[in-house]
């Protein structure tokens, strides 16, 4: 009875023992989320991707590269031209592939300056003669140099009329040229002047009068433009000129607001082509 009894008290213990295991489990290793995702191996676990903010992100050109970015400044305004800057008009601009100087606006010195002469509302005083010596105009007969002009602006013709102009003489066929950048306005025959040619200048400011001429160049008509030295026509007799003395008749005149090319304001041409200052009223 005694080991009976010493057997039966052992089991009883063993199966209390086990039964209270059941109701009280030891927890399991690393059972917290934090310490299981540590845990996982490579090749299960999946690697965290950051999601970019879109409002961040730089465009991108076609190149992959990031595209500068759009400026935050507008701008700067256009300059504008100073006031009294004469405007420049592509109608009547100079040919191509040649650019007229820029004309000064310089005044040179008034000695001897002309008084203001007008006709209609069309005026000339020293500012014209200064800005048409600034152009360096040219001597409008080829091979005809600044000594040999003679001024004969005053001189009388016809018994009543100032002449007006200055006649500059050369041999018969001796080419014209257009002493400034221009616009042939119109071609013109007349019982005094002949042939003629009536040259506006690339602001429409001046005109340059040419007679006498024997005959056009080849090509000239009414609308054309001209660059400076271009020949325009040859020297003749044609009109009331002497049949014995070749020459050409050439006279500057300030055009009016009318732009009228038989009608302006006449400027001496010779102290102009010879670069000195005008000495009639």
């Amino acid at each position: 009875m005694g080991a009976f009894y010493t057997y039966a008290l052992l089991r009883w213990r063993s199966v209390h023992s086990n039964s209270s295991a059941l109701y009280n489990p030891i927890p399991a290793k690393n059972s917290s989320p934090q310490r299981a995702s540590q845990n996982q191996s490579p090749a299960n676990a999946q690697a965290a991707v950051p999601v970019p903010d879109a409002t961040k992100l730089a465009p991108v050109d076609g190149s992959g590269n990031s595209a500068p970015p759009a400026p935050s400044t507008p701008p700067p305004p256009a300059l504008a031209l100073p006031s009294g800057v004469p405007v420049f008009n592509p109608a009547i601009a100079p040919q191509a592939g040649v650019t007229p100087p820029t004309l000064k606006s310089e005044v040179g010195s008034s000695k001897n300056a002309p008084a203001t002469q007008s006709a209609g509302i069309a005026s000339v005083s020293a500012v014209d003669y200064a800005v048409l010596s600034q152009r360096d105009l040219l001597i409008p007969v080829v091979g005809v140099n600044p000594g040999d002009l003679k001024d004969s602006f005053d001189e009388v013709r016809g018994g009543t009329r100032r002449h007006g102009a200055i006649d500059i003489l050369a041999p018969r066929g001796t080419p014209v040229v257009a002493v400034d950048y221009g616009l042939v306005k119109k071609l013109f025959t007349s019982i005094p002047g002949g042939l003629t040619i009536y040259l506006f200048d690339r602001q429409e400011i001046y005109c340059y009068y040419y007679a006498h001429l024997d005959h056009y160049a080849e090509g000239l008509a009414e609308g054309k433009l001209v660059n400076k030295g271009e020949i325009l026509g040859f020297v003749g007799t044609t009109g009331d000129a002497p049949v014995n003395t070749p020459h050409l008749h050439f006279e500057i005149t300030k055009l009016g607001p009318e732009k009228k090319y038989w009608r302006g304001v006449n400027l001496n041409p010779y102290p102009i082509l010879k670069h000195e200052p005008p000495n009639h009223p």
